[in-house]
C-alpha cells in the first residue's frame, strides 16, 4: 500500500513538473524579416604611400603584404611565421574597396581552416610591427625563407628596399 501511495505522489509530481515547466500559451514570433546579406567580407584597398606610392591597404589603412615563398595561393606562413606576420583573415567574400580591383580579390583555405584573403593570387599578410594605418615596417624584409613585399594596385611586389 505504501509503495502504491508513493508511485502516485511522484507520478503526481512529474505531471505537476511537467504542466508548470511548459507553457501552453503559443506566442508566434514578430521577427520582421532579415534584410538583404550585408558584405561582411574583410574589405582591401589602395592607398598612397609617401616612400612606396599606391599600395594595397585594408580598409582601416593597415598595410598588407606578399610573401615570396607562398605559391599557387597557398600559404606557407604557419606557427611562429604567422605569429609575426598574421594573415589577412575574412568571413565572408573579400570586398574591393577604393583603387583595389575586385577581379584581383580571392581566398584560399588555411590549413587551420580559416579563410584567408588574396590578391592577384598571393596570399595577404600584415606585419606586426606596423602600427598605424600607412606603416609598411615589413617592406624588403627577408624572413621565414623568403622575401615580404607590399603590392601594388595590379598586385605585383613592390620591390623597393626602404
Amino acid at each position: 500500500m505504501q509503495s502504491k501511495l508513493v508511485t502516485s505522489a511522484l507520478a503526481g509530481m512529474v505531471l505537476l513538473a511537467a504542466a508548470c515547466g511548459s507553457s501552453s500559451s503559443s506566442s508566434t514570433s514578430s521577427a520582421s524579416p532579415s534584410p538583404s546579406p550585408v558584405a561582411t567580407g574583410t574589405k582591401i584597398a589602395v592607398a598612397s604611400n609617401a616612400k612606396l606610392g599606391s599600395i594595397v591597404v585594408d580598409d582601416k589603412g593597415m598595410t598588407v603584404y606578399l610573401f615570396v615563398a607562398d605559391t599557387a595561393k597557398e600559404s606557407t606562413c604557419y606557427t611562429s611565421c604567422a605569429a609575426i606576420w598574421p594573415p589577412v583573415l575574412t568571413e565572408g567574400t573579400p570586398q574591393a574597396g577604393t583603387g583595389a580591383d575586385a577581379s584581383l580579390l580571392g581566398t584560399t583555405t588555411r590549413t587551420d581552416g580559416k579563410v584567408e584573403v588574396t590578391y592577384a593570387g598571393h596570399p595577404l599578410y600584415y606585419f606586426v610591427k606596423d602600427k598605424a594605418a600607412g606603416d609598411a615596417t615589413g617592406q624588403g624584409i627577408n624572413g621565414f625563407g623568403a622575401l615580404w613585399w607590399v603590392l601594388s594596385p595590379a598586385g605585383e611586389a613592390i620591390q623597393v628596399k626602404p
